[in-house]
């Protein structure tokens, strides 16, 4: 079964942390969002695999926009 991990609220990708192909945990950092001088880190929420990341620094996400799709375990 695969997770989607959705943004919540407009930012900016700060940092990628994770790649396609890890495997993460419920409380590992994928990116690292940055709204209004703050810097958010967005969680993998799930255990399992990174299928894929929907997105790459610099880029702007908007509320529910995904982050990365997890194949979980």
């Amino acid at each position: 079964m695969s997770h989607t991990v959705v943004a919540e609220l407009v930012a900016n990708v700060l940092k990628v942390t994770a790649r396609a192909g890890d495997t993460v945990g419920p409380d590992d950092t994928l990116v690292i969002l940055e709204s209004m001088k703050m810097e958010i880190p967005v969680l993998a929420e799930v255990a399992g695999t990174i299928v894929e990341l929907k997105v790459v620094e610099g880029e702007v996400v908007r509320d529910g926009d995904p982050i990365a799709i997890i194949e979980e375990k």
